[in-house]
């Protein structure tokens, strides 16, 4: 039945330590809690903000309605100053009025029509915008289903939720208006250049002399801009997973009385998310005035020049107007697109984040080939099994060997950290072995779709969770298709019914978050029902029971008898009484099984079982007689 030598030193890595490399650099999620930084790349990963045209893709043809509109405005703006300049040199000294109403009616007529675009742009990008976020959000979430236990264990939740709502929040203006916008700017940049080049190239030249100080000041500044953002992000993520954890733990702060503590540590993280808020925004806001400093030398170099004639420049009066409407033109864009990469600069510091996130793969996942598993009778085999966490670590699991027949129940017990929880987690796949096999009906859980093999299991876990909405859409949850008769029958199976019936509304009770509003108790059998409810053909019972008043734990033992028949059952129990009738019992103590049989084998063996067994009932003894 078992074998207890030891084994190979070597096994496949189990934790949410995920590296994923990168354009030839690694990228790795270190463990971490709300004190701590998460890693900073130093450089811009361009790949990241690439990958943004995956979600621009499904709105391609959309974009190039919104696009065009854009141009069109573009070409607009361009035209004006020129009909500005014909306005002033050619048609008031004409004075026809009747190329004064018609091209007085042509500036009426684009202003109209850009006005109009400008409204249907503003709607447009913002709208597709919205879905590219929308659809981003979607993978976030649908990527965090599928990622294993590990990765949760690893770093506080609320560092997870804040790339899945504030991250993706943030990429909001960039998405909604940067991408197309900066398309439409660097047309009108370009198109005012021609025009310019066109009027009077020398005074276009003059325009463009200032132009190596912008490039190299928008260089200089982008460095610190996105060091100081990611510092940002890490604040803001710090301070997200205190605050997920205080709301989590406020029952124990207000047991102990620690709010005040809890209170300075907020204030202490909040004073750090406000410290480098100030910091990027003081960076940020260095981009905007610098620009528009070089903007405003240049137009008054371009009066200057008109007005002197200097270096052989000679315009018209309503040239040199029509001049610096252009050069408004010419620097806007370059305004825009430099904000633009402002936020290029400040987003890439969250795209860093969320990439992050979707790029960290499932450890457990179908291998290619994998087949569907048929539906099974529950024969289970572990054949020499070892298991570790890390590939250098140690042991969990070393050489575990039995074999159990469909429709037997399996008592595991022993200390705490023996290894009886990893072993039911091997069997549900949610770890892969080191070494040896598990096999349900003669299948390796390693060749079969986890879908399959996961819809034939249910598993009761110590920690029960119950979904917000009510009781009859728990139940249900463990299979979607149950009639209303068939919740009630998996609840009088567990003797959930009576209790249920008391409550407010019976199943049609709301229950809050987690369950907050029933007791312990009342959660796991509720939690028992749903894994009932799903008829599954092996049932994994980790502590199911551990929260029960011993009461009720007789009449559910006495409601589940008929329904643990024809199953294979695995069972983790502290308390033997639940575990007397298991067909066999295995004691685990150092990842090994170091004693196996029923329980009048195991305690005519006196040995660790038989030592548990005598420990447990002198203290009911004990109990018994100080109630007494």
């Amino acid at each position: 039945m078992t074998k207890q030598t030891g084994g190979k030193r070597w096994g496949r890595k189990a934790t949410g330590e995920s590296a994923q490399v990168r354009d030839g650099r690694p990228r790795r999620s270190r463990r971490n809690t709300f004190r701590e930084d998460e890693d900073l790349e130093e450089q811009i990963n361009f790949s990241d903000i690439k990958r943004i045209g995956v979600y621009l893709k499904p709105y391609l043809k959309q974009g190039a309605v919104i696009l065009a509109a854009v141009l069109s405005m573009s070409a607009i703006a361009v035209a004006i100053p020129y009909l500005t300049k014909t306005m002033i040199d050619t048609v008031i000294p004409s004075k026809d009025p009747v190329k004064l109403f018609t091209l007085g009616g042509v500036f009426l007529v684009a202003i109209v029509v850009y006005e109009l675009l400008l409204r249907y742009r503003t709607v447009a990008i913002t709208r597709v915008g919205q879905l590219m976020l929308k659809d981003m959000r979607r993978d976030l979430f649908t990527h965090i289903q599928t990622l294993p236990f590990s990765y949760f264990d690893s770093r506080p939740h609320g560092k997870i939720l804040i790339r899945v709502v504030n991250y993706v929040n943030t990429l909001s203006d960039t998405l909604s208006s940067g991408l197309i916008n900066v398309i439409a700017d660097i047309f009108t940049f370009l198109l005012t250049l021609i025009v310019m080049f066109l009027i009077d190239w020398r005074l276009t030249l003059w325009s463009l002399v200032l132009m190596p100080l912008l490039v190299v000041y928008v260089l200089f500044l982008q460095h610190f801009q996105r060091r100081a953002y990611q510092r940002l992000s890490n604040k803001q993520s710090n301070l997200n997973a205190y605050i997920h954890e205080s709301i989590a733990g406020v029952k124990t702060t207000q047991t102990f009385v620690r709010e005040r503590e809890q209170f300075q540590t907020f204030q202490e993280q909040q004073g750090q998310v406000r410290k480098y808020w100030m910091k990027a925004v003081h960076i940020q806001y260095l981009m905007w005035p610098g620009v528009q400093n070089i903007s405003t030398i240049t137009i008054a170099l371009i009066y200057y020049l008109g007005i002197t004639g200097m270096g052989g420049v000679q315009v018209t009066t309503g040239m040199l107007i029509a001049f610096v409407g252009y050069a408004n033109n010419f620097w806007n864009p370059i305004i825009n697109i430099g904000n633009f990469y402002n936020q290029l600069i400040t987003c890439s510091a969250y795209l860093e984040r969320i990439f992050e996130t979707l790029d960290v793969r499932p450890e457990i996942e179908d291998k290619p080939g994998a087949v569907e598993l048929p539906p099974i009778k529950g024969r289970v085999d572990f054949n020499d099994v070892v298991f570790k966490y890390e590939p250098d670590g140690r042991n969990i699991l070393n050489l575990v060997d039995f074999h159990v027949p469909a429709g037997s129940t399996v008592a595991l017990v022993g200390p705490t950290g023996a290894g009886k929880t990893t072993i039911v987690n091997l069997l549900s796949r949610f770890y892969d072995v080191s070494e040896g096999s598990v096999c349900v009906d003669g299948y390796d859980v390693r060749d079969v779709t986890l879908s399959s093999l996961r819809r034939q299991m249910g598993v009761m876990l110590q920690d029960t969770f119950i979904f917000t909405g009510n009781v009859r859409e728990n139940i249900r949850y463990g299979r979607l298709d149950a009639t209303d008769e068939e919740i009630v029958e998996a609840a009088k199976a567990v003797h959930a019914h009576e209790f249920i019936m008391e409550l407010p509304q019976g199943y049609d009770t709301k229950v809050e978050e987690r369950g907050s509003t029933l007791s312990a108790g009342q959660r796991q059998l509720i939690a028992f029902s749903r894994v009932l409810l799903a008829d599954p053909r092996i049932l994994i019972l980790d502590e199911a029971t551990s929260s029960i008043d011993t009461r009720t734990e007789e009449a559910l033992q006495a409601g589940l008898a008929h329904l643990l028949k024809g199953r294979t059952s695995f069972v983790i129990a502290h308390r033997l009484s639940t575990i007397e009738h298991s067909d066999q019992i295995f004691y685990i103590d150092h990842g090994q099984i170091i004693e196996h049989g029923t329980h009048e084998e195991l305690l005519a063996k006196k040995g660790a079982y038989y030592r548990l067994h005598e420990s447990q009932y002198a203290m009911i003894k004990t109990a018994n007689g100080e109630e007494g």
